[in-house]
């Protein structure tokens, strides 16, 4: 069966590819991570390093502020519907599957010209935008939650949990030996650790550009007290993963780890020993930190309800503090880094929210309605 994925989210579409690696899969998706930054995006990078067929999109974004990129990306909008159609109609797959984000509207509205039945995933508590729209085009729409199921229509509604990728799930149910770990080298497995507390810090597969500041401005009192692990993304606007590699090797920071980003396997290891998270609060992290019981310090985008929404419902359920990245300072990110650390074992949950075969429930869905055609 030939099966096309529009991206948007990546951490689940990367599990469901698993699922249908007996199949032909190509991917849509965006090659340049930012809008005006030359950076090959991660979603790029992973993708065609699994030898999977990937066709970039000039697809536009609806920008929530006015900025130099507003009309470049409006002008993108119908450019990426005819490069969808025509991509679609060449290729004349079975089926198609969205995980929401811009990139795969114009994929969806071409899909439904040429009677291609498509299935999409929800990853957020309530629905975004995307699949607000794609779902009045799909024949069955995938939810990780049960809240979101309010907000489509409920007779091609199905939960199916949002995915996890295969190394979180392995890494505990085939846990490593953590005893005896040795202090965290460039040059070392990043679960290598010492006693003393690790924290890591992500900015998400596109890095932060606000939490890569606030590290910058509070890493040497980190050191003094903790193991860092710190990803940085490769925006090649702000150069921060030059700029922290340059003071690792200028200061000699031999407990502190940098990386533009990590792999599905790096990820798992760093999460099976670090005792505290510091991250924004996009939903395929939130879901792998409920999944590790982590406790977490998260920093919403500032205009991001949704996952402003994502923080607010990790931090009810126990695990988390959030924080505003207007308000935070360089001290007061120290200062609540410490404050969790100290009080770490407070930061539990006992909710059993994750739908661990989720990625295989949404497999399913997709080869169904492929079989229909």
């Amino acid at each position: 069966m030939k099966i096309v994925i529009a991206g948007g989210h990546l951490t689940p579409a990367l599990a469901v590819i698993d699922q249908l690696k007996d199949h032909q899969i190509l991917y849509i998706g965006r090659k340049h991570a930012l809008e005006g930054d030359k950076a090959l995006s991660l979603e790029y990078q992973t993708i065609t390093s699994k030898n999977i067929p990937f066709v970039s999109i000039l697809a536009g974004r609806l920008q929530r502020k006015f900025t130099i990129y507003t009309f470049p990306s409006l002008l993108k909008l119908p450019i990426g519907f005819f490069q969808s159609f025509f991509i679609l109609k060449k290729e004349k797959p079975d089926v198609v599957l969205g995980f929401g984000g811009y990139v795969s509207i114009p994929v969806i509205i071409a899909a439904t010209i040429l009677r291609i039945p498509i299935v999409i995933h929800e990853q957020t508590l309530t629905a975004g935008l995307a699949n607000k729209i794609a779902a009045h085009l799909s024949k069955k729409i995938c939810i990780s939650w049960e809240s979101s199921r309010d907000f489509f229509p409920k007779s091609k509604t199905i939960l199916t949990g949002n995915p996890i990728r295969k190394e979180i799930i392995q890494s505990l149910t085939n846990p490593q030996d953590s005893e005896q770990k040795s202090p965290p080298e460039a040059d070392q497995p990043l679960a290598e650790k010492a006693k003393t507390p690790l924290i890591y810090i992500t900015g998400g597969s596109l890095g932060s550009h606000t939490i890569n500041l606030l590290v910058e401005g509070s890493l040497k009192k980190l050191l003094r007290n903790y193991d860092v692990v710190h990803q940085t993304g490769d925006s090649k606007k702000f150069g921060d993963f030059e700029r922290f590699e340059k003071l690792k090797s200028n200061e000699g920071l031999k407990n502190y780890i940098v990386k533009k980003f990590l792999t599905g396997k790096e990820i798992a290891d760093v999460l099976m020993v670090a005792d505290l998270v510091v991250s924004r609060a996009g939903m395929n992290t939130v879901t792998e930190l409920v999944f590790f019981n982590k406790p977490c310090f998260l920093i919403p985008l500032l205009q991001g309800f949704e996952q402003k929404q994502n923080a607010n419902f990790i931090k009810k359920i126990g695990l988390a503090e959030v924080g505003a990245q207007d308000v935070l300072s360089p001290i007061s990110f120290f200062e609540t880094i410490s404050f969790m650390i100290k009080n770490k074992e407070k930061y539990k949950t006992s909710h059993k929210l994750i739908i661990e075969n989720a990625s295989e429930k949404i497999a399913e869905v997709v080869l169904n309605e492929g079989r229909k055609t």
